[in-house]
């Protein structure tokens, strides 16, 4: 099954009450497979995982199902940093009809290397369904390493990783060396284009929501040898990568789809708006942009 080498990793709407919003939900998602998403997350970091109840993970899981059919590939966070409520999740949201898994390094607890493996390996025999593990050591303290990851690969329905790491020498070991097919998708926005050269598949992507066909292209022509466009539209690209990380990701990203006029909504506490000085310079990037 492709996912496409342009998934985003979309944001859960709330209302003013901080409830769940479907009806921005299916309008999101609608512009983000008219902006070049082949695949949307549902429910993972950008998704403010952290403060969603399972319930009201099954309810997006549901939506996108439903809504997505025949547009888009949907992709379930069902990580935590407890194996047995991950793979209750998984088997929920299997049971709903997703079409993937991603599952992040358990966060907190710090497992070690060997604890990772038991976990992913529980998750994926647990389900039927693709498998993307996600390696994200700024946010969970812990790492997945190059060796760990190479000998998940081996487990025929864990497909890829998403990579944050920002590890390059480690990426490039785990794309020497993992099985065939095995998909190493960019976790960071801005490490799109040099994990790309090194061999990687695609990007798991929170820009774009803003600018997706934009990155799409970027991606489209390095594969087709047009590495000077590709070049020029990753430099173009910073300020809105490394922009959208001026505060606590999802803020800043829920903040401009607001001011573009695309209800996301305000986050839920403990994440919270930004500023006077951040939000001041971050429509100065928007603006670049002409996103507002």
């Amino acid at each position: 099954m492709d996912f496409g080498e342009l998934i985003t990793a979309m944001v859960t709407p709330f209302d003013s009450k901080y409830r769940l919003d479907l009806e921005s939900a299916k309008k999101l998602m609608q512009h983000l497979v008219d902006n070049g998403s082949e695949s949307i997350l549902l429910s993972g970091t950008t998704g403010e995982s952290p403060t969603l109840t399972d319930s009201e993970k099954f309810e997006l899981f549901e939506l996108g199902v439903d809504f997505l059919k025949n547009k888009a590939k949907v992709i379930a966070g069902t990580g935590s940093n407890d194996t047995a409520h991950s793979i209750k999740l998984s088997k929920q949201a299997e049971k709903r009809g997703v079409d993937c898994l991603l599952c992040v390094t358990p966060y907190y607890n710090k497992p070690g290397q060997e604890g990772l493996m038991q976990h992913f390996k529980s998750i994926a025999l647990a389900v039927s369904i693709p498998v993307i593990i996600y390696n994200v050591p700024s946010r969970t303290a812990c790492n997945i390493s190059s060796k760990t990851a190479i000998e998940l690969s081996k487990i025929e329905n864990i497909i890829g990783i998403k990579e944050a790491s920002s590890d390059f020498r480690q990426i490039a070991e785990e794309i020497r060396d993992s099985r065939p097919g095995f998909l190493i998708y960019s976790g960071n926005d801005g490490d799109t284009l040099p994990m790309l050269s090194l061999g990687a598949y695609g990007v798991i992507s929170v820009a774009s929501h803003v600018v997706g066909k934009e990155i799409r292209k970027m991606i489209r022509s390095f594969k087709e040898g047009n590495i000077k466009e590709a070049s020029r539209l990753h430099s173009w690209l910073l300020d809105i990568f490394y922009g959208i990380f001026i505060t606590t990701n999802p803020v800043p990203i829920k903040t401009a789809l607001n001011l573009s006029g695309i209800s996301a909504g305000p986050p839920r506490l403990p994440l919270y708006s930004m500023n006077d000085s951040e939000l001041t310079a971050f429509k100065k990037i928007l603006e670049k942009y002409s996103l507002i």
